[in-house]
């Protein structure tokens, strides 16, 4: 079998207590070596370890040469089925969305490369997880950094719309800023409850 694709997949936002789960999965037909040659990618991070300019300018870039999807599972899914099965949905329909809107990549004829614990369906029977692939893995960094552009980007459109959290400064993380605001007003509908009650009688 030829296999044509690599997929990168990374997630992020699986530990605030507010805001959502957000997966991003990146493609790109060939070896990692021409990934980092033709698309000067060599030097990309993991991309919690960028500067917030720097990111935006990878996620341009990566979103203009690469095949890329995003997806997210908001609060009250990950309220209802816990944060593993938001996570197994996550990875399903970010490959879904992934392979629907770029009809030349088949599920049989790619690997999937995974950060982490993150497992995609059975049915891509090609997949590798990677420890600390946001790290090492040049596809994997991309797929995080694009994912944490848009969701920062989200977080920071939930705090035109809930001010007093502060969502624009910590993105839902649970620094003592956010718990007093917490505290102060009370939960909204984008908080995750079932990771407040600790605090919140």
């Amino acid at each position: 079998m030829k296999r044509k694709y690599i997929i990168g997949i990374d997630e992020v936002g699986r530990g605030p207590l507010a805001g959502p789960l957000t997966l991003g999965a990146v493609a790109f037909f060939g070896e990692g070596e021409e990934l980092s040659n033709d698309f000067g990618l060599g030097g990309i991070k993991d991309s919690k370890k960028l500067s917030h300019k720097r990111r935006v300018e990878w996620a341009m870039k990566i979103t203009k040469q690469l095949p890329y999807a995003v997806s997210s599972i908001h609060a009250g899914e990950i309220d209802s089925g816990g944060i593993s099965r938001a996570l197994r949905k996550a990875v399903a329909d970010v490959l879904e969305k992934l392979l629907t809107e770029n009809p030349s990549i088949f599920h049989s004829e790619c690997v999937v490369q995974l950060d982490g614990g993150l497992h995609a369906p059975d049915l891509f029977t090609h997949q590798e997880t990677i420890i600390k692939g946001d790290e090492t893995n040049a596809l994997i960094s991309a797929a995080s950094i694009v994912a944490k552009v848009c969701r920062d980007a989200y977080m920071c459109r939930l705090h035109e719309k809930y001010p007093v959290y502060g969502f624009d400064k910590h993105k839902g993380y649970g620094t003592r800023l956010h718990m007093d605001n917490i505290i102060k007003h009370g939960l909204s509908r984008h908080h995750r409850k079932s990771f407040c009650r600790n605090f919140i009688k």
